[in-house]
């Protein structure tokens, strides 16, 4: 990896859990139940939380554009959620709550670090940065560049971080489609690598057949080892994966400086220790950070 991809690795690392703390902090869970969300599971919330800023004049995104878009999830757990979160709240109202979430999520995971002088000038250059990103053919980053900005600093950092993990995301299918891995090849293939453990991605819902069939054509095409590793054709082209998604990921960040982006780093540090040392979020994800 270049040094260039892996400031761009690094960036992501940074943002992803001021991203994702919005999918398990118990005040989104709270805004969700207010809205008329069950919050027994946490899938109800995230599909709205995520898909509303692709819903279209109150009426919202269906399951097959949710499936297309959010890629890994089976379309018969995306069955299960879409168009029915719609029927509780219309995406206009969720992105509404979706705000009060994150800002008491905020608060009260960074307490009086939330309104530091610190964490206005991390959320101007993230959002440099996002505003610099070509949404072009990247549907969740286009649907939320296209939100307009909160005025408080700490929510401009976390719909800033936003824009960047869906950009991210988007080039990350467009990379998945290039080496012809289908939604659940594309996690049969990641888990092959040690990514993340299989119960991990079972969260996605695919059956214990369609598994098995996905590491069947991945073996077929020696990618996978009859036993379910990765072969050596297998992690190259994984590699590749990855290697793609930094490149498509990249351009954004050149709009800042060398020291601009050391200097976010360093503005960034404490804001992702706090994310991560809140126990929010998992220790192990389908995302493979720390391990790809």
């Amino acid at each position: 990896m270049s040094d260039e991809l892996g400031r761009v690795r690094q960036m992501w690392h940074l943002l992803e859990p001021l991203h994702a703390v919005l999918y398990y902090a118990p005040e989104a869970f709270e805004e969700a139940a207010a809205l008329g969300y069950a919050v027994d599971e946490r899938w109800p919330s995230y599909f709205a939380w995520r898909a509303a800023p692709l819903g279209e004049e109150g009426v919202g995104a269906g399951a097959d554009r949710v499936a297309e878009a959010f890629y890994s999830f089976s379309p018969a757990m995306v069955d299960a959620y879409v168009p029915a979160v719609w029927s509780v709240a219309s995406p206009a109202a969720v992105l509404e709550a979706r705000g009060r979430a994150v800002d008491r999520a905020y608060r009260t995971l960074l307490g009086e670090a939330a309104t530091t002088p610190e964490t206005a000038e991390a959320a101007a250059l993230v959002r440099r940065v996002a505003e610099a990103a070509d949404t072009t053919g990247r549907p969740l980053a286009a649907a939320n560049a296209a939100l307009p900005w909160p005025d408080e600093p700490h929510l401009v950092l976390w719909q800033a971080a936003t824009v960047l993990r869906e950009h991210r995301g988007d080039g990350h299918l467009a990379a998945l489609a290039g080496a012809e891995l289908d939604p659940v090849e594309a996690l049969v293939s990641f888990a092959a690598i040690g990514a993340a453990r299989r119960e991990v991605f079972a969260s996605r819902r695919w059956s214990d057949e369609e598994w098995s069939q996905a590491g069947e054509r991945l073996v077929k095409r020696g990618l996978l080892a009859d036993d379910g590793t990765a072969t050596e054709a297998g992690r190259a082209l994984r590699a590749e994966v990855e290697r793609r998604t930094d490149e498509a990921a990249a351009a954004p960040w050149q709009v800042l400086t060398d020291q601009e982006r050391e200097r976010l780093v360093e503005l960034l540090g404490p804001l992702w220790v706090a994310a991560i040392g809140s126990g929010l979020l998992p220790m192990e994800t389908t995302l493979g950070i720390g391990k790809v």
